[in-house]
């Protein structure tokens, strides 16, 4: 996994953890399930890319 990618997956999960807290704190259920979305797809990149490097090995 590159740098670059790490630090991009990690920006992606800790976006979406914000998006979440300010949809359960104003309400918005909407936003709430977009950053928890935004989560998930970072959980599934990082998750490849492990099974990427684990090959390369």
């Amino acid at each position: 996994m590159g740098a670059d990618d790490k630090i991009s997956n990690k920006a992606e999960e800790v976006s979406g953890k914000v998006k979440e807290g300010a949809g359960k704190a104003t309400g918005d259920k909407d936003l709430e399930a977009e950053g928890q979305g935004d989560q998930a797809g970072a959980n599934v990149k990082q998750a490849g890319e492990k099974i990427k490097d684990m090959f390369k090995s």
